[in-house]
């Protein structure tokens, strides 16, 4: 298996063997069902896709709220509408996390790119302000790409790789990984295998 669909639940602390605290995440992935199958033969490639959070009143053509594709070996034995749990990463050492970042709307050159403030004396107009924009002027007479302002700030997905998996409760379906992961509490977070 190469992956499953979970929610965020917080973070806490485990204390290990020799005393020390270590800081873990905690998501919570309920039994994902397999809607589809692909194929080689008849997609050009194996997959799974499977659907997490079912709808309370499901739709003519939809019964879950997130859906997402998994690749997988062609070898596997799965079938469509079997369930999905964390049992299959009762081996795996570590993981590999996406999920959306935080949104904080729209900020400022200080806060979003960490510039310095301007002088704070009487007099002085320029406090919070960028700077100049101008940029090669004389060159190409326009601003460059990806230069830094203000603007939206999170809300940009986020993939950390090689996260240690620090233990799996089959029976409340929580995975517990090392460290912070992106996201609020409660929202989507896809586990897959590295």
């Amino acid at each position: 298996m190469s992956g499953i669909l979970g929610k965020k639940v917080g973070m806490t602390r485990v204390i290990a063997d020799d005393g020390g605290v270590i800081p873990v995440s905690v998501i919570e992935c309920s039994p994902n069902e397999i809607v589809q199958i692909k194929t080689a033969e008849h997609d050009g490639y194996p997959a799974l896709i499977l659907g997490f959070d079912e709808l309370k009143k499901p739709k003519k053509t939809r019964k879950f709220r997130h859906l997402a594709e998994f690749k997988i070996d062609t070898n596997s034995e799965k079938k469509k509408g079997e369930k999905v749990s964390v049992a299959e990463f009762s081996e795996i050492q570590s993981v590999k996390i996406v999920g959306w970042s935080k949104g904080k709307g729209f900020a400022g050159v200080i806060k979003r790119h960490n510039f310095s403030r301007g002088p704070e004396s009487h007099g002085s107009h320029h406090h919070r302000q960028p700077g100049s924009s101008a940029g090669a002027v004389t060159g190409t007479g326009r601003t460059p790409k990806g230069k830094r302002f203000p603007g939206r700030m999170g809300n940009a997905k986020i993939t950390k790789r090689n996260i240690p998996l620090v233990s799996v409760d089959i029976e409340k379906n929580l995975l517990v990984v090392k460290g912070p992961i992106p996201g609020s509490i409660g929202s989507l977070v896809r586990v897959d295998t590295n």
